[in-house]
């Protein structure tokens, strides 16, 4: 019941649920503590409202900022708590005493400090508001951005000044008690004098050498800096905050680009969620300021989503422009008619440009371009299951999706079934169970499968750690635990040195990346991946959740795996393994083979997960495996070829491309040269 009642108000404990209700009955209580009255039943219930609202915005909970919309906000919870008190002291026949009065008017004054406090904060966080936000981009070299002002100014500040009232409603409740004005005079002075005090320490940052420079002084300096870097590839991104991941993939495909890369954001949110880049990053939110940016050196644009923001960079003629998409799969998006917008379309494989001429949405074959997938070099060849080591089985169902289909994951009709069969197999196997994060968020009955097979394998896992088949080297995994503990330590000192909770103008000014500990941070994170798979014994069953170890991590340790059609299903693909798909949905293998690409070299499994056998026999005894030669054959179809690399097949792309449009301008300037009127208005 509780688990209910937090998934329906959208908190994030029972602690939060708990202060929200304490919160919540706080106020009817004040009330009747006012009519009774009752000064320390007043008192009590006061308290509970203070501190329950203090904890669930420290918390940033969903529930008491949604308040707002019925009526209920910050302001208006003060408000009542205030009128109320005003009512307990008019009840206890003090409405004729000075308490009374100078209670009426500190509440007043109070609320009339609100507006400026208000509209100093306002004028402030827009004042600091770059028009560009940026990452590895020197900008402290050319303009003076001042530093922001102190952090508990800002924070929340509506909460912390309207809790300044704290003291004028204790010393009117010690004066209700005492029938002295004394205490009551003093709180009112307190909450005045502090309330002032907020507003004047803020006015300096308004003006001044506090004030960073204005929109044109800093595009200014944007441009300057273009001009020495003169990017020649940009990747151009517009989405939602969720939609990160799509720019995320890329990032270090950029970092490895011959040409000068550079990342173009369109939303604050996306700069927020990027992942740590050594790429410079330059985020425009204003159409019209993008456009005004020189990138007169950029030669070739990537686009890795179809968004209606693509248009303000497609417009400039003098680059090329490419759809490079965030995932090659068999949904429809892959095959997107707004992709005939674009230069050239880059896919991974022959399996991208087959799906464009099947679809007929307007792409020619010759702007196709194969360039394979860079994001799945980490993934490795299988050589078979290495001597002495029982076979690892990767369970890695997607999750239940937004739309019911009962065809999205495994994990409600058939999950337990994979789950027991493969804890059970004979000869032994391990089984590795890694969710994705977003299981159970939409679908009850998705979450509550899940829990079922995180106990199933956790049952298995404790049972096999009292087998005396199996043993453990202990003194390694010791080692191994400590070394962990060691690099855990020190990435938290690289990674926490830095401020996230910085202005967008000082993060600007400040965030340029430390190639040193960067690169430090790539190889702690390669070694704690070591290290972390040393502490599991290479026969334990285990449940993986969260970012790290990652999905390719899994996929490197295991020697087959069992999916749902998804992009995990055509990554794994890249390592060669014997692998399992479910037709959750029971079409039929044929169908399903038919419809879904990725599947073809699969073993197609029912909801009852019999046929798991054919799986671990191809593990067991590789060159028997029926489908191996299927898979060497989809994989290539679908990637491309193993050598050139991945990764140089891109920077041929990109270097080929960037030839077309350095070939195009040179032309235009040639008939600009002759007095050609229509190549000057396409220039």
């Amino acid at each position: 019941m509780i688990s209910t009642a937090i998934r329906v108000a959208r908190v994030g404990s029972a602690a939060e649920l708990a202060a929200a209700a304490l919160m919540m009955l706080g106020f009817p209580v004040l009330m009747v503590a006012a009519l009774v009255p009752s000064v320390y039943a007043f008192a009590a219930a006061a308290a509970v409202t203070y501190l329950a609202d203090h904890y669930l915005h420290r918390k940033g909970s969903y529930l008491v900022n949604r308040l707002s919309k019925v009526r209920a906000g910050l302001s208006i919870r003060f408000l009542i708590r205030q009128l109320l008190l005003i009512l307990l002291l008019a009840r206890m026949n003090l409405s004729n005493g000075l308490i009374f009065y100078g209670a009426v008017a500190c509440f007043i004054a109070f609320y009339g400090l609100q507006a400026p406090h208000g509209a100093l904060v306002t004028l402030i966080r827009n004042r600091r508001r770059m028009p560009v936000a940026t990452r590895n981009v020197d900008l402290k070299s050319r303009i003076r951005i001042p530093d922001a002002p102190p952090r508990g100014l800002l924070d929340r500040s509506a909460e912390k000044m309207l809790h300044l009232d704290l003291a004028a409603v204790v010393g009117l409740l010690i004066s209700a008690v005492t029938d002295s004005a004394i205490a009551g005079a003093i709180g009112i002075g307190i909450t005045l004098a502090l309330g002032s005090l907020y507003v004047l320490v803020l006015m300096p940052y308004v003006r001044g050498r506090k004030t960073p420079p204005d929109a044109d002084t800093v595009l200014a300096a944007v441009d300057e800096w273009l001009a020495d870097y003169q990017p020649g590839t940009v990747l151009y991104f517009s989405g939602s905050k969720d939609s990160a991941y799509q720019v995320n993939m890329w990032l270090e495909t950029m970092e490895q680009l011959e040409s000068r890369p550079l990342i173009l954001l369109r939303e604050r949110v996306i700069l927020k969620n990027l992942a740590p880049t050594s790429v410079p990053v330059i985020c425009v939110p204003g159409g019209v300021h993008l456009m005004n940016l020189d990138l007169s050196t950029v030669r070739v644009a990537l686009y890795a989503a179809n968004v209606g923001k693509n248009i303000h960079l497609l417009r400039v003629p003098t680059m090329k422009h490419v759809f490079i998409g965030h995932g090659d799969s068999d949904k429809l998006a892959s095959v997107n008619p707004f992709s005939k917008a674009y230069d050239e379309v880059w896919t991974a494989g022959r399996a991208g440009r087959d799906r464009y001429a099947i679809a007929d949405v307007g792409v020619r074959d010759d702007d196709i371009v194969e360039v394979g997938r860079p994001q799945l070099a980490p993934i490795q060849s299988w050589q078979g299951v290495p001597d002495g080591r029982i076979p690892t089985v990767l369970y890695a169902p997607t999750w239940e999706g937004w739309d019911g289909d009962p065809g999205n994951t495994s994990l409600v009709l058939a999950g337990e079934n994979i789950v027991k069969t493969l804890v059970k197999a004979d000869p032994p196997v391990r089984v590795l169970y890694k969710p994705h994060p977003f299981t159970g968020t939409v679908s009850a009955e998705a979450g509550a499968a899940h829990r079922r097979v995180t106990a199933l394998v956790e049952k298995a896992a404790d049972a096999r750690a009292t087998d005396a088949r199996f043993t453990a080297d202990t003194a390694a995994q010791a080692t191994a635990k400590a070394e962990l503990t060691r690099i855990e330590t020190r990435l938290a000192e690289l990674v926490g040195a830095g401020d996230d909770r910085r202005d967008e103008a000082e993060a600007s000014r400040d965030d340029i990346v430390d190639l040193g500990k960067h690169e430090e941070i790539a190889r702690l994170r390669a070694a704690w991946n070591d290290f972390y798979w040393q502490t599991v014994p290479s026969y334990r069953h285990a449940v993986i959740t969260g970012a790290e170890p990652r999905l390719y991590d899994c996929f490197n340790v295991s020697d087959a795996m069992v999916s749902d059609i998804s992009s995990v299903v055509s990554d794994f693909i890249a390592s060669g393994k014997p692998y399992a798909v479910t037709d959750s949905a029971d079409v039929g293998a044929e169908e399903f083979k038919r419809a879904n690409t990725a599947v073809r070299a699969a073993v197609i499994l029912s909801n009852s997960a019999k046929e798991l056998d054919g799986l671990l026999d191809a593990v067991r005894d590789p060159s028997a495996d029926p489908l191996a030669t299927d898979r060497d054959e989809l994989k290539h179809y679908l990637l491309g070829p193993d050598e050139p690399t991945s990764i140089e097949q891109f920077n041929d792309a990109v270097a080929a491309l960037a030839r077309k449009a350095e070939t195009r301008n040179l032309g235009q300037e040639a008939r600009i040269a002759a007095g050609d009127p229509e190549a000057a208005t396409a220039g």
